[in-house]
């Protein structure tokens, strides 16, 4: 790529950043708010019955679960007590090849859900394509053992979408911005919960 500089600003032809962030805002104002204020809310109630969150996703959006398991299991600590249990099924390498090498892929979060997820529980299924086999067996699995189903997806909602009791589908069809959408609900769910995390522990 040629690199051209122009009043001491470096600037990459064919690349507008102004016309990327652009067309994030304008999708951000499209997303469903009141779907992530759903979402925040029944992770507030599993929250208070004691219940563990779970989330799992593929690439970039397996980062996602990462993340968001950070966020609101140890940046919603704030001097009480009780704390939010959030498991990310993406993070442990061990299982997830094992898993995938002794039975397959598709098994990964699925597998680990029979071993840890109890009735009531949440699971937070990530899928850009909302198609992912793992995921959606994941989801399944997760119905099965009577977890409420949350997804963050896009497109369409693929076959994910009919697995969730609720589901963000980002009116997309641009992976990038799919993903920039589920990061900005993710953050917006963790300080939702966060606030109330304050209120109830008198912060």
């Amino acid at each position: 790529m040629t690199i051209t500089k122009t009043n001491s600003v470096t600037t990459a032809p064919g690349f507008a950043a102004k016309e990327y962030l652009s067309a994030v805002q304008e999708l951000l104002e499209r997303v469903d708010h009141a779907v992530i204020d759903q979402m925040a809310d029944a992770i507030w109630r599993a929250y208070e019955a004691r219940k563990t969150l779970f989330l799992f996703g593929n690439g970039g959006s397996a980062a996602l679960a990462s993340h968001f398991a950070c966020d609101i299991g140890k940046g919603t600590v704030l001097g009480g007590e009780r704390r939010l249990k959030a498991i990310a099924l993406t993070d442990n390498v061990s299982v997830l090849t094992a898993w995938a090498n002794d039975k397959s892929y598709e098994d990964v979060f699925a597998e680990q859900l029979r071993a840890l997820a109890e009735k009531g529980d949440i699971a937070l299924a990530i899928s850009g394509s909302g198609n992912s086999p793992n995921v959606v067996r994941g989801l399944e699995t997760a119905r099965t053992l009577g977890l409420q189903t949350l997804v963050l997806t896009g497109f369409a909602g693929g076959r994910a979408k009919p697995l969730a009791d609720l589901c963000l589908v980002v009116p997309s069809d641009s992976m990038q911005h799919i993903e920039d959408a589920h990061l900005c609900a993710s953050h917006a769910i963790f300080l939702a919960i966060r606030e109330r995390m304050k209120r109830a522990d008198g912060v």
